[in-house]
């Protein structure tokens, strides 16, 4: 009897196996899911409108100031460049809500959704599209951030040179006010989306932002030194130390934030959010 020999697979019956997703995939995956929200340009826009709007504002209040008038041009060179002039706490604070809340909503809208099922099925590593949507999250807000902290800049010192009061960017604090307003969005967007990872839901999502980010530090005061302690580690107060151009009073009772530690307070509330969205999501059922 004749032995047949075995028979050779066609190409039809060998499992077709898919390249493994890359992290430069995933970031333009999320890319396309933020471009794709109607929504997306829309908040953009309007904050930057509000918030340049306020540093208009507070420019033109201050320009109306009799004592500015009657001030020599060294003196009102010297006073000219305040915070809530060029960076007003009003506007920053609306900047510091609406960056946490659309940086949460980038994870919790997918569990929401249900969407998170789908995505986690094609990229079982979980951890991985959350760095994706930190980095892609971080990039957004920083420009977003970039071109409102200009805007402020220049819109107020266009108004404030009319009363000879407006400074350049060489003046001192200026350039630290400006990167610091800067960042102060995207580290916002990165605690909402650590917490958004921690909580998945819309509403408590956004008040716990609301309320960590700008409600909690005012109750503490500067005048003792566990309360200061706790303040100085709010990103909001971080900021107005970055953003004023002023040194700390020897002789004050209050314990003043400084500048190391302020820029230190920018660099681990985003990592420790990112960190903590990471360990969640990968140790969580979906």
């Amino acid at each position: 009897m004749t032995t047949l020999p075995p028979a050779t697979p066609t190409a039809s019956a060998v499992p077709a196996v898919e390249p493994p997703v890359r992290f430069r995939d995933l970031l333009v995956s999320e890319w396309i899911k933020i471009r794709s929200l109607r929504s997306t340009p829309w908040v953009l826009a309007l904050t930057t409108l509000f918030v340049i709007g306020s540093a208009a504002v507070a420019a033109l209040a201050d320009a109306d100031i009799d004592d500015l008038r009657a001030m020599s041009p060294a003196a009102r060179a010297d006073q000219g460049f305040l915070v809530f002039v060029a960076f007003p706490a009003a506007g920053h604070m609306a900047l510091m809500l609406v960056a946490g809340s659309v940086g949460a909503l980038t994870v919790v809208s997918e569990y929401s959704s249900g969407l998170i099922r789908t995505t986690t099925v094609a990229v079982p590593a979980r951890g991985a599209v959350v760095l994706a949507k930190a980095v892609v999250t971080a990039a957004l807000w920083t420009a977003a951030g970039a071109v409102i902290s200009t805007g402020c800049f220049l819109v107020s010192q266009a108004i404030l040179n009319g009363q000879r009061a407006g400074v350049s960017l060489t003046h001192p604090g200026v350039l630290r006010a400006l990167v610091a307003s800067a960042l102060l969005a995207p580290v916002c967007a990165l605690t909402g989306l650590g917490l958004g990872a921690l909580i998945r839901h819309s509403a408590t999502t956004m008040v716990t932002s609301a309320f960590i980010l700008v409600m909690l530090p005012p109750i503490f005061s500067q005048s003792a030194r566990w309360s200061a302690a706790v303040s100085h580690a709010m990103p909001v107060t971080a900021w107005k130390r970055l953003a004023q151009n002023w040194a700390p009073d020897p002789h004050s009772l209050a314990y003043s934030a400084t500048v190391p530690g302020s820029w230190a307070v920018y660099v681990l509330w985003p990592l420790i959010a990112v960190v903590l969205a990471v360990v969640v999501v990968r140790r969580r059922d979906v």
